[in-house]
């Protein structure tokens, strides 16, 4: 008996599975409204610079006094090339001859601008208090909002790395926990920033704890549930993160303030890390890491939830064991980030598929995280962007189920590419055509999301295949790093942002194409397996027809004999 036929023998999909599956993914609700927070929190609202009409100018302060909002703001402030106000300059003296349509304006120092040096006026009418307009992160400091969102993103990185390595060494369930303590507190605290240093700081932390509760999440489902439900399983987590962006919209729509924002989506992790502890750990790890006895109390629990009680009270360290013989043998072999790149194939590989992990999460985040950019309600787009992932994934996995991996995961990075090119020669006034092919775009990023985990864990043998996930991982944190850096520099030249978001899934669709078929091929257990190809998998294939073929056949031989 395998591991999975023990798992199916103490209940399977049992009522343990199911509520322990229910209890892991409510936390990812609130995750995926923390990972798009910033298109709120950092949203920048119109602003010019604050109105100073001096008493002594031309018409004095009663002429002022009789002056609507939107006469003072024409004297006071030089407009732009679309006829809307200067964001960064005022002029030095009220222009009073502007009043006049018909009069001539004076050159020379009537017209002499100078910088915001006593501050900005903000729109509040849709949003009552942002970062931008609390530290007045505009015109020289603007890149400062793109650089904290950089530094979650950082800090999504450093977590994955940290916290998937400790999870190996000290348990799923024990990280899971801590990763919600410091989700709830780091974000707590960041609500509470006295300036945008501590803000940038915490919201580091935040990103770390985000990694912690994703990969620990993810384990806890995978190794709980049986084999033929991961699949849904893992649907379900991925439609739980996306439920999770259309709550975000309706979050920030109630609370246009940054930091109630903030606290709300924080404080519901102290409730998960309360309830964290009823949680099992990994029977899987607890084997693997040399802690058989604990183990077996663990699935005598889950036997005893499932009512299967019967069935766990059989089970002893030794059955254990001898059911788990292939997984321990794995575990003791010695393999490195080197043993991605060390053979022909699997270099392939790794170079292929990390460029489409890069690819796909620098385009998601240049396009998530730029919702003003579109010109619409930006709380309308957020439902709009997580709405779309609804069918976008569906497709994907119908995609992968019948046509294949490779064409799937190729044709859905391609797609997003070209719809954000095509996005640069789409005019400004046709609001709705450019908002719907950035929809059409990340809609086809989601979709390459939902191949990734998947096609990477079937490229990779079983041998490597948690460091490989690592590798793609790491990229698309890299990746996540990279795309507000690239949208400053649309702060010079306007259209490099969408020609870089748009070219970088093109080219990784190209790679994609040099990857292995995986559709109904068996999963490779060694580096050699792969690097025989089809031949080794032809081989393990004849060798499985054989033993079912021995199985039926067997009986009968002996009966006629």
């Amino acid at each position: 008996m395998t591991f999975a036929e023990l798992l199916d023998s103490i209940g399977g999909m049992g009522r343990f599975q199911i509520i322990h599956v229910a209890l892991l993914v409510i936390p990812v609700l609130m995750t995926a409204s923390h990972n798009l927070l910033q298109n709120f929190s950092a949203a920048v609202p119109g602003h010019h610079c604050q109105i100073r009409v001096a008493a002594n100018s031309t018409g004095g302060t009663n002429v002022t006094q009789r002056l609507s909002a939107k006469d003072l703001l024409r004297v006071s402030i030089p407009m732009d090339g679309d006829w809307e106000p200067e964001k960064c300059r005022r002029f030095v003296t009220a222009q009073w001859q502007l009043l006049n349509p018909n009069a001539t304006v004076a050159n020379g120092t009537e017209m002499e601008t100078e910088p915001c040096t006593d501050g900005w006026t903000y729109d509040k009418s849709i949003f009552t208090n942002t970062i931008i307009m609390e530290w007045d992160l505009v015109c020289n400091l603007r890149t400062l909002g793109q650089m904290a969102q950089s530094i979650y993103m950082a800090g999504v990185l450093v977590g994955a790395l940290l916290f998937g390595s400790l999870a190996d060494r000290f348990g799923r369930k024990a990280l899971l926990s801590w990763s919600y303590l410091q989700m709830a507190v780091s974000g707590t605290c960041t609500a509470f920033s006295p300036n945008f240093t501590a803000y940038c700081i915490f919201r580091f932390l935040v990103g770390m704890a985000l990694s912690g509760i994703v990969l620990n999440c993810m384990s806890l489902v995978v190794e709980w549930v049986p084999t033929n439900v991961r699949t849904i399983a893992g649907t379900v987590v991925g439609y739980c993160a996306t439920i999770g962006q259309i709550v975000l919209a309706g979050l920030a729509y109630a609370l246009p303030d940054w930091r109630w924002l903030q606290f709300t989506a924080s404080m519901p992790f102290f409730i998960f890390f309360l309830y964290s502890w009823w949680f099992a750990e990994s029977a899987r790890w607890l084997v693997l890491s040399g802690k058989p006895d604990q183990a077996v109390q663990v699935l005598k629990k889950v036997a005893q939830i499932n009512r299967r009680k019967e069935e766990g009270d059989k089970l002893d360290t030794e059955v254990l064991k001898s059911n788990m013989q292939k997984e321990m043998a794995l575990a003791q072999s010695s393999y490195t980030l080197y043993s991605l790149v060390r053979t022909p194939n699997v270099r392939r590989i790794s170079c292929c598929i990390s460029s489409v992990w890069f690819a796909t999460s620098f385009a998601f985040y240049g396009l998530a995280m730029d919702l003003q950019h579109f010109g619409f309600n930006i709380y309308l787009i957020q439902v709009a962007f997580g709405s779309i992932d609804i069918p976008a994934k569906l497709g994907a996995a119908i995609g992968m189920s019948f046509i294949g991996r490779r064409f799937t995961q190729a044709a859905s990075v391609i797609l997003a590419g070209l719809a954000i090119l095509v996005n640069i020669f789409v005019p400004r006034e046709l609001k709705a055509l450019r908002t719907s092919l950035a929809v059409l775009g990340k809609g086809c990023l989601a979709s390459s999301f939902n191949c990734l985990y998947l096609y990477t864990g079937e490229l990779y043998p079983t041998v490597i295949r948690q460091t490989g996930m690592g590798l793609g991982s790491t990229m698309a944190r890299v990746g996540g790093i990279v795309a507000p850096v690239v949208r400053v520099t649309g702060e010079y030249f306007p259209y490099l942002p969408p020609i870089i978001y748009g070219t970088a899934p093109i080219i990784s669709g190209i790679a994609a194409i040099f990857l292995p078929e995986t559709l109904n091929v068996p999963l490779p257990d060694t580096i050699e397996e792969v690097e025989r190809g089809k031949r080794a998998r032809d081989l393990k294939n004849e060798e499985q027809k054989e033993k079912i073929l021995l199985q039926t056949m067997g009986p009968a031989m002996l009966q006629e004999a």
